[in-house]
């Protein structure tokens, strides 16, 4: 199982801005961050744009860069899901929330 999310121009979800896909293995750590809502069920925290989601994953980015071996201890034991990939994977998705802040989200899990 795996996580894809999408940022489209507006709610027809027709003009794609971005995609990326994750494993679903990383969804303790990003739990243990504070940022699995935001990531895999906006909707259930009431976020449409990607501005809604920003600050949300920049705090928990933060909170897995300051301690990385504490969040490597929730890495996937078969080896799909590591810490090294999630804060790639985070990181652009950030720098894609940043460039389009006005987009709107779409999580599918």
């Amino acid at each position: 199982m795996s996580l894809s999310v999408y940022l489209y121009e507006d709610l027809n979800f027709e003009e794609e801005l971005y995609w990326a896909n994750i494993t679903h293995n990383l969804s303790d750590m990003a739990e243990a961050a504070g940022i699995y809502q935001a990531l895999w069920r906006p909707d259930e925290i009431d976020a449409k744009q990607a501005k809604d989601i920003l600050d949300i994953i920049l705090n928990g980015f933060c909170k897995l860069l300051k301690n990385p071996e504490e969040y490597r201890k929730l890495e996937a034991s078969n080896g799909w899901g590591t810490y090294e990939n999630f804060i790639d994977w985070i990181f652009r998705y950030i720098k894609a929330l940043s460039e389009y802040p006005e987009s709107y989200i779409l999580a599918l899990r």
